[in-house]
């Protein structure tokens, strides 16, 4: 799995030439989710309450990076570690 970040066993990662609409996957324990980077919503699975409060703080703060990053992922071309939440 592509990282990206990484904060409170909250793993982030994005896919070379994976499915629109611009997504990034959360994997955290036993669960997982896709997350809209222009929605913020959940486009699959399911996170706990508190790790997706976590994540869509973390999402709202580097949202042109996760754009960025999800161009890089559709050109093929190495992604950028984003700065986890502190």
């Amino acid at each position: 799995m592509p990282r990206i970040s990484e904060f409170f066993g909250i793993i982030v990662a994005m896919y070379c030439n994976d499915h629109t609409p611009p997504h990034f996957h959360v994997k955290y324990a036993e669960h997982e989710a896709e997350i809209s980077i222009d929605t913020l919503e959940t486009l699959q699975g399911s996170l706990p309450r508190r790790v997706l409060a976590l994540v869509l703080e973390w999402s709202v703060l580097h949202r042109g990076e996760l754009r960025e990053n999800w161009e890089r992922a559709r050109q093929g071309e190495p992604l950028a570690r984003v700065e986890p939440l502190e």
